[in-house]
């Protein structure tokens, strides 16, 4: 790539924009693990911001690579950019693999036999590596790769933890949190919509609600909990199935803003005011969540950052085979606002 006027960008000017050596650079683009990570998140955002792109044949030539990645997401294709959680993600995992010359193929098997052909397009050296995303649990496809030598990382808790590469977001925390943050506000009867049962986030979530509920000396009622999917559509018929089990609820946390919106819609529907008579919290913070009526308290989650480290450790992985798993476990946060406000005090006479 060429700067405004024509002129192709070089090793030295990034040098330069990151404050490091040329060598550093060299060592950065190739993914060499002899990188402070400040130093490595200097050079990739120099190289991002000047369009600094290697010499990919010659790159090619010498290391024997495809120069490509694969991103394996394990959702059906018609919810694929219907959930906000994925192009979020592809935003953070641009964010290396742009600046590494990398290029990113995008995989969604549907099917154990599409399982089967993305393992064989793996493994036949069309990408140098693999990123697993909403990978269901015991899943065989990443136990299968690292048998044949291919790099992965996997987007959340693996079943076997130490064996694999992954980034995960603390899911328990953030959900235990939300839940904390409902009972300070006067809540009793607090409900969940689950995630998915068969990936980590969703099963994390809701062990982080039974926890948050045991630390307030509430009982854990199963006929608060109702099965979500991550979809809107499956939010909004969990919150129905809620209403007539507990009709009396006062609160719900919701394993997915996407989800979220559905159950508002419903609430709304059955004349339930929010926050008044039902306080609700949800889960991703994505940016809709303010601008929903009422806006909606969230637990935000990292999903750039998370993008961004599963491309770090991906890269890693593929210039150092040998190096043992790696974990990485990102922190959340809780984002008050008005669709989790606390009961108001009753005023009393006199």
């Amino acid at each position: 790539m060429k700067d405004f006027l024509g002129t192709k960008v070089t090793l030295d000017e990034v040098a330069q924009a990151a404050g490091v050596s040329r060598s550093t650079v060299s060592r950065v683009l190739t993914s060499d693990p002899r990188v402070s990570p400040d130093a490595r998140r200097a050079v990739e955002r120099a190289a991002s911001k000047l369009g600094y792109v290697p010499n990919q044949a010659g790159r090619a030539l010498s290391t024997g690579r495809s120069d490509a990645v694969a991103l394996v997401v394990f959702e059906p294709t018609t919810l694929l950019f219907g959930d906000p959680f994925i192009p979020r993600l592809l935003r953070g995992l641009g964010d290396i693999l742009n600046s590494r010359d990398m290029q990113l193929i995008l995989l969604a098997p549907q099917s154990a036999s599409d399982s089967d052909r993305v393992e064989r397009y793996v493994v036949a050296g069309h990408v140098d590596g693999a990123l697993l995303v909403s990978l269901p649990s015991s899943h065989p496809l990443p136990g299968r790769l690292t048998s044949r030598g291919i790099p992965v990382v996997i987007g959340g808790r693996p079943t076997e933890a130490d064996r694999f590469n992954h980034v995960d977001v603390d899911n328990v925390a953030g959900a235990a949190h939300a839940v904390a943050h409902l009972v300070a506000g006067g809540r009793r009867t607090i409900a969940t919509v689950t995630g998915r049962r068969d990936v980590s986030a969703g099963q994390d979530r809701l062990r982080g609600y039974e926890e948050g509920l045991r630390a307030a000396g509430l009982p854990n009622d199963d006929a608060l909990v109702e099965a979500g999917d991550f979809t809107r559509d499956g939010g909004a018929r969990a919150m129905r199935f809620l209403l007539i089990k507990r009709p009396r609820l006062d609160a719900v946390f919701v394993a997915s803003d996407l989800m979220a919106v559905g159950v508002l819609q419903v609430l709304a529907e059955a004349g339930r005011r929010i926050p008044e008579d039902v306080a609700v919290v949800g889960y991703d913070d994505d940016p809709m969540a303010a601008a929903l009526q009422p806006p909606l308290t969230s637990v935000r989650q990292p999903i750039e950052e998370m993008g961004r480290e599963m491309a770090r450790l991906l890269m890693d992985a593929i210039h150092s085979p040998d190096r043992p798993p790696r974990k990485v476990l990102l922190t959340t946060r809780l984002e008050v606002r008005l669709s989790s406000a606390p009961i108001a005090p009753k005023l009393t006479e006199g």
